[in-house]
């Protein structure tokens, strides 16, 4: 049997008073997606959480897939990195970043300097600087974000007569994820030289990047028109790349990733998996889900185990967009009619983790899920309250995968 597992992000939540308690799951109205929990078995996953700290997404996924956390993750830089396209060399350091809004006393106004779009030519006056030996290279990713590698350039070190000092991922991260504040000055976790080194020149870079932004012609044609500039980067989960056993070594299975943001991307190579590009997947409420869906029925035939990951309904509710939460599960429900009458396919859907929209960020709430194709528990309608009377019951996320498996044979 096929095995199709769509990953709804974000997508249980906590019960919003506007919406008469209810989540934007159980506000929404889900006729289909209520079918396929009717007529198969539901239940709640426990997302991963490492050191008691609120889920990531890095985390939850590699957990979806079975690779522990503590031993599989190169780090979210790593994967974001890889999801854009951008070469990883070995000495790499590779980090998460965010363009950013600042004031004049460097205190964050937005984190995602509005969600701006066009980044591109910011990205082109900041890419390929270089200090003391190490260049920073610059990739374009979703809306506001952007990966970032660090590679050492041994002829430059050289032509300076400087010593050769490698990278260190042991470093912390200059985003604190609140506004009102200044970015966090980046300091080494350890006491080794190289990660005291890799603070060091990073802070100079954000330093040198921040100065030619705020005066860039992007930034100032967009505060004549009343938008938040780009105007300073936050960056964070700095990772060396790793190598891992890939998906299909693992279970036996040909895999492939549809999705539209870079982490997802990422995550898929990073296991090997063979990534299917879909026009108009973006990753935002704009996404083709429709295309998404008839790429995963036309893979079936080539593919074992189909990755599809859809985007927004993380970022609506981190942005505390309960209402577009809401609506964007509604059209998720109506679009996956095209995968209604599949044959001799598993069809999961679940999430990684959730995300509230009350307090704009991930959650430890178990997270809903519905398994179609292997008997019928009778639940009524797919929800994070229904789902706790699903023949499943609770599950945690590292034991979800053999479970999947057990079903499907």
């Amino acid at each position: 049997m096929k095995i199709l597992l769509i990953v709804i992000d974000g997508l249980g939540d906590r019960p919003i008073p506007q919406l008469g308690n209810k989540t934007p799951l159980e506000a929404a109205k889900t006729p289909n997606l209520d079918f396929l929990a009717k007529n198969g078995i539901c239940g709640l996953v426990l997302p991963y959480l490492q050191n008691k700290k609120l889920p990531t997404s890095e985390d939850t996924h590699l957990a979806l897939f079975s690779y522990d956390p503590k031993i599989y993750n190169p780090g979210r830089g790593v994967l974001e990195v890889m999801g854009i396209g951008m070469e990883i060399l070995a000495g790499d350091v590779c980090l998460r970043g965010n363009f950013a809004t600042v004031d004049e006393k460097i205190k964050i106004i937005d984190r995602r300097a509005g969600r701006i779009e066009e980044t591109t030519d910011l990205i082109r006056a900041i890419g390929g600087i270089e200090i003391e030996g190490v260049k920073f290279l610059i990739g374009k990713s979703i809306s506001h974000r952007i990966g970032i590698v660090m590679r050492p350039c041994l002829d430059s070190v050289l032509s300076l007569g400087a010593r050769v000092v490698d990278l260190s991922p042991k470093i912390s991260d200059s985003d604190p994820k609140i506004t009102q504040v200044r970015p966090v000055q980046i300091t080494a976790l350890d006491s080794s030289k190289e990660a005291k080194f890799t603070a060091r020149i990073l802070n100079q870079f954000l330093a040198k990047a921040h100065s030619i932004l705020k005066d860039h012609p992007l930034n100032k044609k967009r505060e004549k028109q009343g938008l938040l500039p780009a105007n300073y980067i936050l960056v964070r989960e700095a990772g060396t790349f790793k190598e891992i056993s890939s998906f299909e070594q693992k279970y036996g299975l040909k895999s492939c990733c549809i999705a539209g943001g870079s982490l997802y991307k990422g995550l898929g190579k990073y296991l090997g998996m063979d990534l299917i590009e879909v026009k108009g997947a973006t990753g935002l409420p704009d996404t083709n889900l429709r295309g998404k869906f008839l790429a995963a029925k036309r893979a079936m035939p080539k593919c074992d185990f189909i990755y599809c990951h859809i985007k927004a309904p993380d970022n609506l509710a981190e942005d505390g967009n309960f209402r577009g939460k809401r609506d964007f599960i509604k059209e998720i429900d109506k679009k996956i009619t095209a995968l209604m009458n599949l044959k001799n396919v598993l069809l999961v859907i679940t999430a990684d983790h959730s995300t509230c929209s009350l307090f704009k960020r991930h959650c430890a709430q178990a997270i809903p899920i519905l398994i179609y194709g292997d008997g019928v528990n009778g639940i009524k309608k797919f929800s994070e309250k229904a789902c706790k009377s699903g023949r499943l019951g609770k599950i945690k996320q590292l034991d979800l995968m053999p479970k999947i498996l057990e079903l499907a044979q």
